[in-house]
């Protein structure tokens, strides 16, 4: 988990909170506004779940790159040829 995921989760229990007030004061506005609270937050703590999954992929893409410089430049030869051929419909 990392600081990304803890903002989101925060967002989202102000969102909550928020709303459970605006309810019960009757202000509109505020129930609203912690409903957006709860879609950011959501949304904040995605974005720091997806950094948790491809922190390590990339890690280990570096320590590749550097470990295997030829290697890496032949890879993305071959994936750049083949990208330009999908995009020429081939």
């Amino acid at each position: 988990m990392n600081s990304t995921t803890l903002k989101g989760d925060g967002q989202n229990i102000g969102g909550q909170i928020k709303e459970t007030v605006g309810d019960v004061t009757g202000n509109r506005s505020l129930q609203g506004e912690g409903v957006v609270d709860q879609i950011t937050g959501n949304a904040t703590k995605a974005v720091g779940a997806a950094r948790d999954a491809v922190g390590p992929l990339t890690d280990k893409a570096t320590t590749f790159a550097k470990t295997r410089p030829y290697a890496t430049a032949a890879l993305v030869g071959v994936i750049g040829l083949a990208v330009l051929n999908t995009l020429r419909g081939k």
